[in-house]
C-alpha cells in the first residue's frame, strides 16, 4: 500500500510539474498575476 501511494504521489507531483512549466511557456504568468492583482486591489478598496 505505501509503494502505491508513493508512486501516486510522485505522478501527481510531476503532472502538477508539467502543467506548470506548460503554463510559463505559453506565457500565462502575467495573466495570471494580473488577475490576482485585480482581486487583491479590490479586496482592500482601492481598485
Amino acid at each position: 500500500m505505501n509503494l502505491t501511494q508513493n508512486k501516486l504521489r510522485c505522478g501527481i507531483l510531476l503532472l502538477s510539474i508539467v502543467f506548470v512549466v506548460a503554463g510559463v511557456y505559453l506565457g500565462e504568468v502575467h495573466t495570471i498575476l494580473n488577475k490576482a492583482t485585480n482581486i487583491c486591489l479590490e479586496c482592500i478598496g482601492i481598485g
